[in-house]
């Protein structure tokens, strides 16, 4: 594609970044067949190949409108469009530079930077998010049913191993998993326990960014990857081996900090190798003895698994939880167009719930066609999203491992 992008961004890094990105797509429309916006909506200006059109005028100097703002944020993020590219377009990039100008330039109704303000000041920080979701609970039996049934559960806090070993890995302990969740990261530290590996929290370490990023707020969000850079430094110079990464979505925001902060003279090197070390629990466990993954038996044999989109999408790790799954004994059911979002997408869920909730009900559909006993998934959005609505147990699949269940 031809490009002549505007003088306000041209000779920036995110110009030529953008510029690049933009000459490597041929327009092709492969992309559209597996976007969900688009299969839901029809409309060439919710796909990708109509955003790319949309942020490629807009660089070029093209005043943008609400319109080009909704078309943008439409979008779920869910990179499927990048998995079926022949031409390899890093689509999710170009879309957070479009996305971050087209903010700048076009002014939100007060409701909705209302909104978009309170994710970013409650979500990031669990010492606001974790009073704020028990006053909720509290309140939820006066609350409507629509609002009540979106209320996430407060996860009961469960003990770690405690016996040390010479081999060390890095925890990410993220923002809301701690208090939806807090039994994943300990089910994955009994489970490295049996490999003789102990599971390390870094004090100081916190919400990888993914929030403010995807908010188009990228300074805070950098703040976020420096303080996590800092706090898992000293860790990696002492020889831990991995960050391991039990949340899909904050996986594949951090196996990018190489390329965000790439321009930072102070922490480039460091954040290049830190997105190297970064592993999702699945990739530590396809290199380690499988015979450790020993199922409780508490746990029914048939179930299916819902492959979040940052996981299959953005890391390309498609089958390799699946993998596990069936080598281990499980009897996994069949999803059809399980390339498709669920729509929990981060704040999605959140400011475009008509479409979140069709995506919902598909994938629903999608999920339960087989008749599993259980939902098994890798990624907390996605877990609470289709816990709101499903009549099946729903978990993270590490915990399908824990021994002490």
């Amino acid at each position: 594609m031809q490009t002549d992008l505007a003088s306000f961004i041209k000779k920036t890094p995110e110009g030529q970044e953008a510029d690049s990105i933009l000459r490597a797509c041929v327009h092709c429309g492969f992309c559209t067949a597996t976007c969900p916006t688009y299969q839901l909506l029809g409309d060439e200006l919710d796909g990708p190949r109509g955003r790319i059109y949309l942020i490629k005028q807009v660089l070029e100097g093209k005043t943008p409108s609400s319109k080009t703002q909704q078309h943008l944020d439409r979008c779920l993020t869910c990179r499927a469009c990048e998995t079926t590219c022949p031409s390899g377009v890093r689509y999710a990039r170009l879309l957070d530079i479009g996305r971050e100008v087209v903010e700048a330039q076009v002014s939100r109704p007060l409701w909705e930077r209302l909104i978009r303000a309170s994710l970013r000041a409650v979500l990031p920080y669990p010492r606001r998010f974790t009073p704020l979701l028990r006053l909720g609970r509290m309140l939820s039996p006066v609350l409507p049913a629509a609002m009540k049934r979106h209320l996430p559960s407060l996860g009961q806090p469960t003990p770690w191993p405690t016996t040390p070993h010479s081999r060390k890995m890095l925890i990410l302990e993220g923002c809301v998993q701690p208090t939806l969740a807090p039994e994943i990261n300990a089910s994955t530290a009994w489970v490295l326990d049996r490999l003789n590996i102990s599971l390390l929290k870094a004090p100081n370490s916190g919400c990888c960014g993914a929030i403010n990023h995807h908010l188009s707020d990228p300074k805070p969000a950098l703040v976020f990857m420096r303080r996590n850079i800092d706090a898992w430094w000293p860790y990696i110079e002492a020889g831990a081996e991995a960050i391991v990464i039990t949340a899909s979505g904050c996986g594949a925001m951090i196996k990018e900090y190489g390329i965000l902060l790439k321009e930072d003279p102070l922490y480039a090197t460091k954040a290049a190798k830190v997105a190297a070390i970064t592993k999702d629990i699945s990739e530590i466990l396809t290199q380690e003895d499988r015979s450790a993954l020993i199922p409780s038996p508490q746990i029914p044999r048939r179930i299916t698994f819902q492959s979040p989109c940052t996981l299959q999408h953005g890391q390309q790790l498609n089958g390799v939880v699946e993998k596990l799954l069936q080598e281990a004994g499980f009897d996994l059911t069949e999803v059809e167009n399980a390339h498709l979002c669920c729509g929990s997408a981060g704040t999605y869920s959140i400011l475009q719930q008509d479409l979140s909730q069709r995506l919902l009900a598909n994938k629903l559909v999608a999920l339960e066609a087989g008749s599993p006993q259980i939902i098994a998934t890798a990624n907390i959005g996605c877990l609470t999203h289709l816990q709101s609505q499903s009549s099946l147990p729903v978990k993270h699949w590490i915990t399908l491992f824990d021994p002490r269940f």
